[in-house]
Formats: structure tokens, C-alpha cells, sequence
């Protein structure tokens, strides 16, 4: 599943690479020294309902997203953040954390989206949120918050989401229906010094989209572009089957269950949040926040793989194809489209415990800041990826998809149980860390800023990673689960594994000031990892080297009243990237576990100008060259045909060696923003081999703000005014097709995600 989650990532992410401005602005008052800014985290073009993903030159990585000062969820997967987190109402601050500052504090590297919950103040406050758009999306935030007097003050938040996506869909109402609840109660004390703060959050979500939006398809051209299939519209005709019922074998028990696919991602959660600050009078601060989850984080993923052209002459003779299907009246008939595609369902869900604890004290000094912080993070989880295949017809004329099987080979619609990426792992994991920061402004001319890690890391649990007599991992097979027999009479039984770890962070960043308005700025972090528990969940046990991530940059700044330019050259490196590649050869799949390598040089530019009274104007260039490093695997497929990828010095698929952003805003009035957003990705590889490519494309924003009263905001959004259509990220069962194969290769059928849609947003914000 690895590769699955990877692909899924790239494809929402945003690759600024490298980007942005670590040290230039800390000179300037009103920055943060630990956020960033001019980011618009919150501008997805993938989504209508959470941050984008900031990619740094790695292939993708979790959203990092602190609320309060910890994690919103320990591990992403199957515990989404939107699941549980939303940009809402209830939130009192949102920043951006710099990669140093992530670093020290979390012990992950890339940005963070830093988050704060409001809490009561004193009289009686509320705001209302209302967001919608002309796809029928309808969400709600509210927040009520006041005093009780005495010294104790509440705050109440609500979120509601109903969002019907741009597929239109018949499987489920919603493709993201979530609510998410919060309850404050706050004590201040000892002359207003100290601050004591209990939340209760109960979050309820499903979250359809991870499925229902992957993959559909489209005519790949042979020249990066893409045009539709028919009267498949993209971005907006739906690639599901009516049916929403799913057959699996599960993986702890071995029975044959049936959930319906809105049930399977199904996320829960109970937290209980207690949080505690105070101010000495020798001007010392302590916080601490401590926070218990109790949830069932859940996860559905449709994979198309590949496409059979059965009314091809080269299929013809060659595959024994029967397909047949059901029609509503229940009659079995047999099937005369041209096209089949395979897909795997995978069914990832996990019962999880968490409780997450830092602590941390901090001094301001004449020149510097101090800060001193441990955390102790403890997570507990209970986790299987069931996995099924299915056939589906793909209809050129946008109707539904058919669910059909092979009558020659199965004898219903659902068969290879659990045979390409099923998973299974149950445990804890325990991180016990000591960091530090200090920010130092050493003269007039030179700031430093830097900090340390070091965190003790402990897994024990088990997983299913099993070896026959022979010492050889048994590897996954048709209706594999716990108890059940391999082929040479391994028995699959649960194996335990422990391991302690020592892992290490440490960042320095400089910014020496030349002149009043030019400087010099650089930052170097590096960073000592080893895998998390979730790289355990494969029928194989990963490689447990130690992972570092090297990351440099160094540059120039140069601020005036109406400029603030930074540009930086740069380089990262990842090391023992573990991955699980579904490699496909015909109708059959299987599964490539490997370790691998990347490494990434760029340069960026990063400007913000306002040139005249009112007009804002953001821009940003990288150019960046990510490639692959020792990253060679094969396996033997049960036909014989050896399967081999040896992508070592490849450009890393699906991130853009060119990325361009353009941000211009002008106050039409004191109460009237106008503003757009312009972001360029170039050419993007869509397979390890480089064989298939898509060309660049644009994404747009732009949206009126009006303030139209002190107490009522109300604005309007338009994603993708260009109306750009396309594909983006991989291509569905491509990954062993070479330059070679892929240069005879035009107008054929393929599948893979979209560009979003043109769409239109309405907000509105009223405070009372």
C-alpha cells in the first residue's frame, strides 16, 4: 500500500521544493521566527476542504498539522487529518512552521500547518462561517465563546460538511460528509499569569473522496496531453459502479464479510485535550499540553489497474475472456463492450490510542529566545488493509460503470482475496524526545538561529511478515489472512517485533545583514529517522536503517519598503525510502517491496512586492532536479516474465522540475479585495521508467472579498478560471512499461486522476 499512499499524495501536492525564506525575514518585527509566510496553505487545487501539501523535493510525506501544539493525528494512515481537523471557525490562529522549526519540535521534516483552537473571552463572542459552491457543497463552522465570570470562560465550535464533489456519483450522498465537535473550558488564574484549559473534540467523518475521486479515464495522446474518452467529461463523470457493496476476506479472522464502501471509511474520534500555561515573574514561560484519542481511523482506495481491449486483434486468441454481467432485473447476461478494467479495493482501517504529551519552557532575553521542550508521544493501533479485486466495464458514453466478472476464470464479481496489498500490524509505538531552540540576534548585523533533537523511539507489536522453513518471506497469495496456509504449508501467524532506536535532529540557520536593505541568509537541517510503525504493515519487513534527510540552502535577501526578495540555492536527500511497488504484467499483479534513494538541487526565488498603495503581489520560482537513487527492483511473475525497474538517476515521477507562482491582490476599496492565484507545474513524469509524461499546466484561484460590514464578510472564489482540463500524478499498471514500449504508444485508453474542475465558491462570515 505504500506506493498506493505515495501516489495518492503526489497527486494533491503543491511543489514549492526547497522553497522560501528560512532566516531573510528575521530581522523583520513582524514576522514569526518559527512561521512562514505567503504560502495560501488553504488554496487547494485538489480539494475543497483542507491545506494543500507543501512538497520540499521528497516524493510525498504526511501533512503535517499541529493543533495546539501537537499532532492533529500521530500516523495519517488510515487517520486522515481532514477526518478530524478543518480550517474552521474554531480556530483562533493558522500559520505555517518553518522546515527547522518542524524539525526540533516534531521530529518530521517539512513545513507544518500550526493551528490554534479559540477559547472563551470575555463577553459574549460568536462567529458564523457558511461556505458553499455551484456543485452543491454546503458547510457550516460556528463558534460561541464568553465568560462565566470569576475568572472562567467557554468556547463552543461546530462543523458541519456536506460536499457531493464534482463526480457525480450514485454509491454514496456525499463524498465528504463530516462534523466535528469541540467544547472549552477555561480557568485563568493567579492574576491572569497562569492559564488552564480542558477541550473535548468528538469528530465523525467519511471520507468518500479518497475513491470516489482517484482514477478515471482518458485518451493519452503520446504527446503528454490527454483528451476525453467518449463523453467522459473530466473531473466531473464519475468512474464508479452504482453498487456501493464490497465483498473481503478479513485479514485478522478469515471470514468472507460484505461492507458497503461508505460504512469501510468510516472515521471516529474522542479526544480530551488539557492544556496549561503560566508566566513566572522572572519572566520564565511554561506550556504543556497533553492529549488522549481514542478513535477508528479508516481509509477506501480504488486502484484502477489495467485495461483490457477485448475486441483487440493482439487479445484475440490469446485470453480466454468471458465477461458477463447482471442487469437490474437480476438476468445474467454476457458482456460486448470493448473495454474491461481491473481494480483493487483496498480496506484500511485500524482501532488507534494516542496520547500525545509536550512540555516546554521558554525565556526572552534582550537579544534572544530561548526555549527548552520534551515530548512524549505514545500511540497504540490495531490494523489491517483487506484487499479485493473486481472488474468493471468503461462505458464511452459516461453512463455508470458496470461491475462484471470473467466467467472463465471466477464465478462472481469479487476474487484474489487479499493477494496484492493486504496488510497487517498491531502495537505501539513510543517516542520520548529533548529538543531545543534559540534564537539570537548575536549583533545588529547577525542573527543565528539554532536547535537540537534527540528522541528515543520504541515499536513493539507484531505483524504478519512471515518466512517459511526455507528463511524466505511467504509473501501475500490468494485469500492470505491470519491462520491460513501458504502454498508450501507455511502457516500465517501473527510474528512479534521490537526494536529501540536513537534518532537525532539538529538545524542552524544565519542571516548576516550586508547593508540595511541586503544580506546574505542560509540554514542547514539535518535529520536522523527510522521507519514508523506503519512501514511495517507488508507481508515483508522493511529496511530498518536508520533514514537521514540532509537539507541545505543558502543565498541572498534583499528588503525595502515596498520589495522583499530571497534567492536560494538548495539541496536535499532522502535516504532508505521505504516502498511498496503493485507491479502489473497482464492480469496479474504482484508485489515489489524495495528501499531507494532521492536527491534534489534547486534554485528559488521568493518576492513579495507592493509597488503602489493597495496592490500586493507574491511571486516565486524554483526550478529543481529530483532524481532517483539506487532504486532498482524486479520480480517473477507465474507466467515466467521477469518484471525489472532500474530507475536510478530517473527524475522522481510526478513532481515538476519548474514551478511558478504568482499571487497578485489590489484593494479596489478600503472594503473590496480583488485577488488571483497563478501556479505553474512543467512537465511531470506519470511512471518510474519516464515512459508516459504529462505536459505543464496551471493552476488558478481568484476570488472578491468584501467586507461589507464590521460584522459580515462575504466573498466569492472561482477555482481553475482558466477551465484547464487534464490528468495529473501516475498512470494506473504502468510502472513496468520503458521509454521503448511507451514511443509506439498513442491514443490509447489509460486511467489516472484530474485536474479540478472549474468550479465556483460562495463564503460568507458573520460575527457576533
Amino acid at each position: 500500500m505504500n506506493n498506493l499512499l505515495n501516489g495518492k499524495s503526489a497527486a494533491m501536492m503543491l511543489a514549492l521544493s526547497l522553497v522560501n525564506v528560512t532566516a531573510a525575514f528575521a530581522q523583520d518585527d513582524n514576522s514569526s521566527a518559527k512561521e512562514e509566510g505567503n504560502r495560501n496553505v488553504m488554496l487547494n487545487a485538489a480539494s475543497a476542504n483542507g491545506p494543500r501539501e507543501i512538497q520540499i523535493g521528497l516524493p510525498s510525506a504526511d501533512v503535517n498539522v499541529l493543533e495546539n501544539g501537537l499532532p492533529v493525528t500521530y500516523a495519517t494512515n488510515p487517520h486522515s487529518v481532514n477526518t478530524i481537523w478543518r480550517g474552521d471557525a474554531s480556530l483562533s490562529h493558522q500559520g505555517l512552521l518553518k522546515i527547522a522549526e518542524t524539525a526540533i519540535t516534531t521530529g518530521n521534516i517539512g513545513y507544518a500547518v500550526n493551528s490554534f483552537t479559540q477559547k472563551g473571552q470575555k463577553g459574549f463572542n460568536g462567529t458564523l462561517n457558511y461556505k458553499s459552491n455551484h456543485f452543491g457543497l454546503q458547510e457550516f463552522s460556528l463558534n460561541m465563546n464568553g465568560d462565566l465570570g470569576k475568572d472562567w470562560y467557554y468556547s463552543f465550535n461546530m462543523y458541519q460538511d456536506f460536499d457531493p464533489g464534482t463526480f457525480k456519483i450514485k454509491s454514496t450522498p456525499y463524498q465528504d460528509r463530516t462534523q466535528i465537535y469541540k467544547a472549552l473550558l477555561t480557568k485563568k488564574y493567579n492574576g491572569n499569569r497562569g492559564e488552564f484549559t480542558a477541550m473535548y473534540k468528538y469528530a465523525n467523518s467519511h471520507n468518500v473522496y479518497n475513491y470516489a475521486t482517484q482514477s478515471a479515464p482518458f485518451i493519452y495522446v503520446g504527446d503528454g496531453s490527454v483528451k476525453e474518452y467518449g463523453d467522459f467529461k473530466l473531473g466531473t463523470t464519475s468512474y464508479l459502479p452504482i453498487d456501493n457493496e464490497m465483498t473481503y476476506r478479513n485479514m485478522r479472522t478469515g471470514k468472507v464479510e460484505q461492507t458497503s464502501l461508505y460504512d469501510a471509511c468510516l472515521n471516529k474520534a474522542s479526544e480530551v485535550t488539557l492544556m496549561n500555561s503560566y508566566r513566572f515573574d522572572n519572566g520564565l514561560n511554561w506550556k504543556a499540553t497533553l492529549k488522549y484519542d481514542h478513535s477508528r481511523g479508516a481509509m477506501v482506495y480504488q486502484s484502477p489497474m489495467s485495461i483490457i481491449d477485448l475486441k483487440s486483434a493482439a487479445n484475440q486468441g490469446v485470453y480466454n475472456y468471458k465477461f458477463m454481467y447482471r442487469d437490474i432485473n437480476g438476468q445474467t447476461k454476457a458482456y460486448d463492450g470493448q473495454y474491461v478494467q481491473t481494480r483493487m479495493s483496498c480496506l484500511n482501517a485500524g482501532k488507534i490510542d494516542e496520547a500525545l504529551f509536550t512540555t516546554e519552557l521558554s525565556k526572552k532575553f534582550s537579544t534572544s529566545t530561548f526555549r527548552l521542550g520534551v515530548n512524549e508521544w505514545f500511540y497504540h493501533i490495531d490494523y489491517c488493509s483487506n484487499t479485493t479485486m473486481y472488474d468493471q466495464s468503461v462505458p464511452a458514453d459516461g453512463s455508470f460503470a458496470l461491475r462484471v466478472w470473467d466467467a472463465s476464470h471466477h464465478n462472481g464479481y469479487f476474487y484474489d482475496f487479499n493477494k496484492n496489498a493486504s496488510e497487517y500490524y498491531k502495537g505501539s509505538e513510543n517516542k520520548l524526545a529533548l529538543y531545543f531552540t534559540h534564537d539570537w540576534d548575536v549583533t545588529n548585523k547577525l542573527n543565528l538561529y539554532y536547535g537540537a533533537r534527540l528522541e528515543w523511539q520504541k515499536l513493539k507489536g507484531e505483524n504478519a511478515a512471515v518466512k517459511n522453513a526455507q528463511g524466505d518471506y511467504v509473501g501475500r497469495f490468494t485469500d492470505y489472512h491470519l491462520g491460513a496456509k501458504a502454498a508450501d504449508g507455511t502457516k500465517i501467524a501473527p510474528v512479534d517485533l521490537s526494536y529501540n532506536w536513537l534518532n537525532y535532529d539538529f538545524s542552524v540557520a544565519a542571516t548576516y545583514k550586508l547593508t540595511d536593505n541586503f544580506g546574505f541568509t542560509g540554514d542547514f537541517t539535518y535529520i536522523v529517522q527510522h521507519p514508523k510503525f506503519e512501514a511495517f504493515a507488508p507481508a515483508t519487513l522493511p529496511n530498518v536503517d536508520k533514514i537521514s534527510v540532509p537539507l541545505g540552502r543558502a543565498g541572498i535577501y534583499y528588503n525595502n519598503s515596498w520589495l522583499s526578495l530571497t534567492s536560494l540555492f538548495s539541496y536535499i536527500s532522502k535516504t532508505n525510502n521505504n516502498a511498496t511497488l503493485n507491479l502489473q504484467h497482464g492480469s496479474e499483479i504482484k508485489a515489489a517491496p524495495m528501499t531507494y534513494d532521492i536527491q534534489t538541487w534547486g534554485w528559488t526565488t521568493d518576492a513579495v512586492a507592493h509597488p503602489f498603495k493597495g496592490f500586493d503581489f507574491h511571486f516565486l520560482f524554483t526550478y529543481q532536479k529530483p532524481t532517483y537513487k539506487k532504486y532498482e527492483t524486479s520480480i517473477t511473475f507465474n507466467d515466467g516474465y521477469v518484471g525489472k525497474i532500474n530507475a536510478t538517476g530517473n527524475i522522481v515521477a510526478e513532481i515538476p522540475q519548474i514551478l511558478i507562482e504568482l499571487d497578485p491582490s489590489y484593494m479596489i476599496t478600503k472594503d473590496i479585495k480583488l485577488w488571483t492565484s497563478f501556479r505553474y507545474f512543467s512537465k511531470t513524469y506519470a511512471n518510474i521508467n519516464e515512459a508516459y509524461y504529462f505536459n505543464g499546466h496551471w493552476e488558478t484561484f481568484g476570488g472578491l472579498n468584501w467586507q461589507a460590514t464590521k460584522r459580515l464578510a462575504l466573498g466569492c472564489t472561482v477555482v481553475n478560471f482558466l477551465n484547464q482540463t487534464g490528468a495529473k500524478g501516475s498512470i494506473a499498471g504502468a510502472e513496468l512499461i520503458t521509454k521503448d514500449e511507451a514511443k509506439g504508444i498513442k491514443n490509447q485508453i489509460m486511467t489516472g486522476s484530474y485536474l479540478r474542475p472549474f468550479t465556483v465558491e460562495f463564503t460568507a462570515s458573520l460575527k457576533f
